[in-house]
């Protein structure tokens, strides 16, 4: 499968192992009116990796791993440098802690999720021992600006091209096919719709309809599950439009509030009908395809 790989830049890009937050006042209220307090986003999640369930467990938007986020301001350019962070990292990128008792050991990026404005890494559980709040983690970004240029209706995005050569993808009569664990009906997409950009972040799939849960098999969604999202189209934003095809990665767990669910992060989309496909394959999750699990 032809790429551009070769004509890509790999730049460093740097964050910190950010501290769990927590809203003002501790509640969230569900989606059917009851106040709870519950873990969230940041910190170093010590039992949940790529892999495991992103259903179920009593929390709220949790992120598997390590969650990092670039807390340096440059005043004479950019307000907010974590944006280069969120940007130029992608999935199966490279990363290396450069300080405190774990420096050295390497991990990979899991996904990118929004408003929190996180970038995930997944680091075996003998690192996350040794991590710790404000370590510094070095990313080597690479594959923003990938494409195919045998499938150029095909946008891709966030993806290291590394991952090419482990992911179940095929060229099936003129169109690019990708292995995913579950398929998904926009109706249920949530918050991150309206998005101008699909270059960092996520968007969540609601899983308050029982029946839609059922019927697609959603109650069994895990981290680093690819997913395709039917009748969207993320290239320059996420919208809903009939016959398009977005596929991404799962990010974060489920979610209480109304609108919010499990994230995915956009790795494929084409608007054009035919041209990107999807083939369900049980085992296309991150964590199998690297054999990040024993």
């Amino acid at each position: 499968m032809r790429t551009n790989a070769d004509r890509l830049v790999m730049i460093s890009v740097l964050g910190e192992v950010t501290n769990p937050t927590i809203r003002s006042g501790g509640y969230r209220i569900t989606h059917d009116g009851r106040p709870v307090v519950l873990p969230g986003v940041g910190g170093i999640t010590y039992n949940l990796r790529v892999g495991d369930p992103a259903v179920g467990w009593a929390a709220d938007h949790v992120e598997p791993g390590v969650s990092l986020r670039n807390l340096a301001k440059d005043k004479d350019y950019l307000p907010d440098t974590n944006y280069g962070l969120n940007y130029l990292a992608c999935v199966g990128n490279e990363a290396r802690v450069a300080t405190g008792d774990a420096k050295g050991a390497r991990g990979v990026v899991t996904g990118k999720h929004g408003g929190i404005e996180h970038v995930l890494v997944d680091f075996q559980p003998e690192v996350l021992e040794k991590l710790q709040i404000g370590d510094k983690v070095l990313i080597k970004a690479y594959g923003v600006g990938l494409e195919f240029p045998d499938h150029p209706q095909v946008r891709v995005m966030n993806l290291d091209p590394g991952l090419l050569e482990v992911l179940p993808l095929w060229e099936e009569d003129g169109r690019l096919v990708v292995g995913v664990t579950h398929t998904v009906p926009a109706a249920i997409m949530g918050s991150g719709l309206g998005a101008d950009t699909c270059y960092r972040g996520d968007y969540d799939i609601q899983l308050f309809d029982e029946a839609t849960v059922e019927e697609y098999g959603l109650a069994d969604l895990r981290f680093g599950d690819l997913v395709a999202i039917l009748d969207t189209d993320h290239s320059y934003g996420r919208v809903y439009k009939q016959g398009a095809l977005s596929i991404g990665i799962v990010v974060h767990s489920d979610c209480v509030i109304a609108g919010h669910g499990p994230g995915v992060t956009t790795l494929f989309t084409s608007s054009q009908p035919g041209a990107l496909g999807y083939r369900i394959e049980p085992r296309a999750n991150l964590a199998d395809v690297l054999g990040l699990r024993e």
